[in-house]
């Protein structure tokens, strides 16, 4: 069974390069009806904080990948790291060093000098001697001292690095607690992990978990090292650029369908589709098909994604999310209306709330420069006149169309252009020139309130 993982560190929110990487993740086990599994890594008791977990945890739900059985906390299996160091000890594949930070230093001195690449020389490798006093001593695993150690990466292909390169490291700090290659590399055996989909800033970390997989004698699992998210530049990828923070994105009003359909062509295509559902993205996601290179983030790509699936989003449910964001619309007779008038201009939820308030609540200024221009002229009594039609028009209004028929019959019977009764009729019911259509503003605010709207422009503007 394929069994894949995600395992953030709770030192801080969920980035958005995180969640592509559990994305893919997900998606290779849901494809092939495997597990995918969820691992807070807390080993570093000093960084973590409840309130990262709860953020990881809050962002996993939002956008709504379950992970399998409950998250596994590093933090409750030292048990577990230390019967394996004591095994490896055991077994003569680990050994205790007792290289004090001034000879390790030193050491690293000389070979700096020498142009080489500071490493640890193994000096207690075999040390049968009497151990020095006043050091606590690390332990260190007995990395392989020839050939080489490869492995087929299934993105970037078959990897070879001389054993040489992976020098005897250390497997448990001199408090006795575990390092990060050694504990994750235990717990993906452990769990039964298939296969692991991680960036590619753990590729040099993976030659180190393989000689622990050795020393232990667990299975070796498939390695997908993906490329990271560049900026628009093509740097690093950075706070600057836009919300890095996964839950920063709703806030800005991003709906988590458009979010992962952005996250996951990142990196990974299929022809030249942009959009997908999950069931389509379940169907047809292939780790294999991943880029070698990396990925620019563009956040127009991710406003288009966004803006569509508002647009396409049922009404009902649109209405529901637009209640974390203060406008409750969902008994309103005219939600149709109202959604069907400013989503269209909605570019997120946010963007959204912003058309809808437009329209919902009264104007209480009106902007100086488009009052001036559209309040020229006849414009008071061409208001006036249009009130007169509306309120006496004999057939029902209810619709944008009907709205619509009553303005293009008063654009006709006085002879003007549309911009005559439009400008002024817009600033009045708006305060601003921006905004929806006429006729569906109209229809959803109803004559009376039209009207009423109409009047206080005319008095709060002194137009005479």
């Amino acid at each position: 069974m394929i069994t894949t993982r995600f395992a953030p560190s709770p030192t801080g929110y969920l980035h958005i390069g995180g969640l592509r990487t559990a994305l893919f993740s997900w998606l290779w086990a849901k494809k092939n009806k495997g597990k995918f599994l969820l691992r807070i890594e807390d080993t570093d008791l000093s960084r973590n904080s409840d309130e990262a977990v709860e953020a990881i945890l809050e962002a996993f739900n939002w956008v709504g990948m379950s992970y399998d059985g409950e998250a596994i906390f590093q933090s409750k299996r030292f048990d577990i790291y230390k019967k394996y160091i004591q095994q490896l000890l055991k077994e003569d594949k680990a050994y205790r060093c007792y290289m004090s930070r001034e000879e390790l230093d030193t050491l690293r001195a000389e070979q700096m000098a020498r142009g080489e690449r500071a490493r640890y020389d193994g000096r207690y490798r075999d040390f049968k001697g009497t151990p020095p006093e006043g050091v606590n001593p690390v332990i260190r695993i007995k990395a392989p001292k020839d050939g080489y150690i490869r492995f087929n990466d299934g993105i970037k292909g078959e990897i070879t690095i001389a054993s040489s390169e992976v020098d005897d490291f250390i497997i448990a700090r001199s408090d006795g607690t575990p390092t990060y290659n050694f504990v994750v590399a235990i717990d993906d055996a452990l769990m039964g992990l298939t296969d692991i989909i991680r960036g590619d800033d753990h590729l040099y970390n993976t030659p180190k978990q393989i000689v622990v997989y050795r020393a232990l004698g667990f299975k070796i699992p498939n390695f997908y090292h993906v490329a990271m998210i560049n900026n628009e530049q093509g740097k690093k990828l950075s706070k600057r650029d836009g919300a890095t923070d996964v839950m920063e994105y709703k806030k800005m009003g991003y709906l988590p369908e458009a979010l992962l359909n952005f996250l996951v062509r990142l990196g990974w295509s299929h022809g030249d589709q942009e959009i997908f559902s999950i069931d389509e993205l379940i169907e047809l996601f292939d780790p294999k098909d991943i880029n070698k290179s990396s990925s620019n983030y563009n956040l127009d790509k991710l406003l288009w994604l966004n803006s569509h699936y508002i647009k396409n989003m049922p009404n009902s449910k649109l209405a529901t999310l637009l209640k974390e964001y203060g406008v409750d619309i969902e008994n309103n007779s005219k939600l149709d209306l109202i959604l069907n008038a400013t989503k269209e201009r909605g570019k997120t939820l946010v963007e959204l709330v912003n058309q809808i308030n437009l329209i919902l609540k009264a104007p209480e200024e009106y902007d100086k420069k488009a009052s001036k221009r559209a309040f020229r002229g006849e414009a008071k009594e061409i208001l006036k006149r249009f009130i007169i039609l509306l309120k006496s028009w004999d057939k029902p209004l209810d619709t944008p169309a009907d709205y619509h028929r009553v303005l293009k019959k008063f654009v006709s019977d006085n002879n003007i252009g549309f911009g005559k009764i439009g400008q002024p009729l817009r600033v009045s019911l708006l305060g601003s020139m921006t905004g929806s259509g006429l006729d569906e503003i109209m229809a959803i605010l109803g004559v009376d309130e039209v009207a009423k709207r109409v009047n206080r422009a005319l008095i709060s503007l002194k137009v005479n």
